[in-house]
């Protein structure tokens, strides 16, 4: 018989997408905390902030008479300021203490409102939550360590690999494995479909060209980051000539919400004359080419299967996963981001860099910025 489709209310799938744009779980977590599919998760957060705006549409056109459904509107903000203000007191408590802090006798806030709110099901407190097994949480790990060495393998190549480390892997579960992942084999791809023409595609523009001064050049990519349960992405902007980490983000998708963020704080500070990307979706979408647009920065995106042409992340990516992520092991998301906070600190301002004749990329930016400023005074 087949199973029947389960139907989420609106205020579930709610809660769901304010849980994942929180960025404080990784999508494994929250899907197993939901009994749902990761993929819903992803969908449900990208629908909410896509629809975020609508919130606030102007009420000032309505009609004066129409008192009721004001009224009522305003009871619900009430009762949604009151389920926040109950909701920060059990936010950063462990499931076991959420548990104990549901109130019987609570009667603004029912106990099937408050177990959605924290996350818990009323039928399953004692439910162990799934995510990826801890053999594919291993065989992730491992792919990402071999992917940095070669990232010109592919899903049969990377399965090869891993049976020699005596895995028991077979194509579709690496190929499943990598997708998560969000690695694919670098080589030049024959063109088998047309782009999507809302999304353009720029030129490369670095080529033969040296890379003399700071702000010259930006680029920006993602990585995936392990876990001991599960796993969450990192972005970075690196400004090539001085390698200074201009802005970084975690984040629990691949949409390009935390692309745009990222790349507008690193705006802050300062332009580069070209912002270098892959040709990755969240980059080419307009929203993110709009905002290098609308300062006045030239667009240059790296050729299909041409890593190189983005070399400098992808050696940073390389120096935080071998410096630091390998040699770690974070068990929830907010430790995972005070570490990197620590190492980027560290990376900026203390490791000294080889090509900048042991000086840190800290001192390489600012006192290049400092002499464009004196020199404009």
């Amino acid at each position: 018989m087949q199973k029947k489709r389960t139907r989420h209310s609106q205020e579930f799938k709610a809660k769901v997408a304010i849980e994942a744009l929180k960025e404080q779980k990784t999508i494994n977590e929250i899907a197993s905390q939901y009994q749902i599919h990761p993929n819903q998760v992803t969908r449900w957060k990208s629908e909410l902030i896509e629809g975020a705006d609508k919130v606030f549409e102007d009420k000032r056109t309505k009609k004066q008479d129409d008192k009721p459904g004001e009224d009522k509107l305003y009871q619900q903000i009430g009762q949604l300021q009151v389920e926040l203000d109950w909701l920060k007191k059990n936010q950063d408590c462990s499931k076991q203490e959420k548990r104990a802090n549901i109130e019987n006798g609570l009667k603004i806030i029912s106990i099937k409102r408050q177990c959605q709110l924290v996350g818990i099901s009323r039928s399953g407190y004692y439910y162990k939550p799934k995510g990826e097994s801890k053999e594919n949480l291993d065989l992730m790990l491992a792919i990402d360590k071999k992917y940095l060495q070669t990232p010109f393998f592919g899903v049969p190549k990377m399965c090869h690999h891993l049976r020699s480390l005596n895995y028991k892997v077979n194509v579709k579960r690496v190929r499943r494995l990598m997708r998560l992942m969000g690695l694919q084999a670098i080589y030049c791809k024959p063109r088998l479909s047309i782009p999507d023409k809302a999304h353009k595609k720029y030129p490369y523009l670095l080529r033969g060209i040296t890379i003399s001064r700071v702000d010259q050049v930006w680029s920006t990519d993602i990585t995936y980051i392990p876990m001991e349960k599960g796993f969450m992405y990192l972005i970075a902007v690196i400004d090539w000539h001085s390698r200074y980490v201009l802005s970084w983000r975690l984040t629990n998708s691949l949409d390009g919400i935390a692309c745009i963020d990222t790349l507008k704080d690193s705006l802050r500070g300062g332009k580069p004359e070209i912002f270098n990307t892959d040709q990755g979706v969240q980059f080419t979408s307009e929203k993110f080419t709009s905002v290098l647009d609308s300062k006045d920065i030239q667009i240059s995106m790296d050729g299909k299967g041409r890593a190189i042409d983005n070399v400098f992340v992808e050696r940073l990516w390389r120096t935080v996963k071998y410096e630091y992520v390998y040699l770690h092991s974070h068990s929830n998301v907010k430790e995972l981001y005070e570490g990197l906070k620590s190492y980027f600190e560290f990376y900026n301002h203390q490791r000294p860099h080889q090509a900048l004749n042991y000086r840190t990329p800290a001192e390489v930016y600012f006192e290049s910025t400092n002499n464009t400023c004196q020199q404009a005074d």
